[in-house]
This record gives structure tokens, sequence and C-alpha cells, in this order.
């Protein structure tokens, strides 16, 4: 559990910087240039995640399981990943109704995941992974509202047809084959 949560403070810690800390942030893009910072927090970001991906590989075999979901939760469990895939989906391509409406999708969408896996797995590696990334996605979500949200002039339905279309596929391929290859369980 130990790698987890060591895992977790530097992941979270480092995607943290711009709502703790943005003058600080500025202040090192400008000493750094905005390149050599990205290139950072990249490789902070991914030692965190690797901490984080093998300490709960270690954690969850062995811990304690706290609640059992019952079957028939797996369907509210895709249908919002589904949801959390549209939304990841939705931050990256044109603004559409979506990315309008919720201002923030990724943070939204980590939401949606960490939900979704907390009313499935009851063991407390996950809970404590997964209450993690939701405290941190809440956090975070009130840090940009006080900065201002994002005021998106033009909005395309685009952007829509391609969040929910390329959100299905890839819902579709994590669960048919992607979760159990990545993750060794199958969500089915």
């Amino acid at each position: 559990m130990t790698w987890l949560i060591v895992g977790l403070i530097v992941f979270l810690g480092v995607h943290s910087v711009r709502a703790v800390a943005p003058a600080w942030r500025d202040a090192m893009v400008i000493r750094l240039g905005e390149g050599p910072w990205k290139g950072l927090y990249s490789l902070i970001s991914l030692a965190g995640l690797v901490l984080l991906v093998w300490g709960y590989a270690q954690a969850r075999p062995d811990a304690p399981v706290f609640y059992e979901s019952p079957i028939w939760m797996r369907h509210i469990v895709i249908l919002l990943m589904w949801i959390a895939m549209v939304l990841l989906v939705a931050a990256y391509v044109p603004t559409g109704h979506i990315k309008k409406r919720i201002k923030h999708p990724m943070i939204t969408a980590v939401k949606v995941w960490a939900l979704a896996h907390l009313l499935a797995n009851g063991d407390l590696a996950t809970i404590v992974l997964c209450l993690a990334v939701l405290g941190w996605a809440v956090f975070v979500r009130i840090a940009e509202k006080r900065r201002g949200d994002p005021v998106f002039e033009s909005v395309s339905v685009t952007g829509d047809i391609i969040a929910v279309v390329a959100g299905s596929v890839v819902t579709l391929w994590f669960v048919l084959q992607l979760h159990e290859l990545l993750i060794g369980v199958s969500p089915v």
C-alpha cells in the first residue's frame, strides 16, 4: 500500500501544481521554458503513474474487501464508464455542446471514472485509489472555477458527434478486450 500512496502523492501532486501554486508554476515555465517545463512535468507524472500502478498491483491481492458489488452493478458501471469516455474525448475535440456545458470534461470524466470504480470494487486498495483521485478531481474543479471557467464562443455539433462516437468505440474496446488485457479483469 505504501507505493500506491507514494505514487498517488507524486502523480496527483504534480497535477495539483496549477491549482495550489499557479504563480510558482508560471515562474517555472518562464524560467525553464515551456518545452522543458512540460518535459519535466511529464517525467514526474510518468514516474508517479508507474509507482501508482505498481503499488496498486502490489496492494490489491492482499487488500481487505469491505464490500462486494451485486452483479447488476456492472451495467451501471459500464454506463458510467461510457459517460466518462465520452467526456474524456470531448476534452480533446472541437468545442461542442458537451464541452461548453461541462466546462472541464476531463475533470468530470475523472470523477465519473472514480465513482464507477468505487461502485465496482470494494477492496481497500481500490477505495484508497479512487477516493484519492475523486478528492483530487473535486479540489481541482473548485480551483478551476475560482480561476474562472473557460468561455467558448463558437460551438460545433461536430465535437459532440466525435465525442459520442469515439467515446462509444473506446468504451466497447475497453469492455470487450482492453480492460482484461491491461488490468487482467474482464468487466463483463
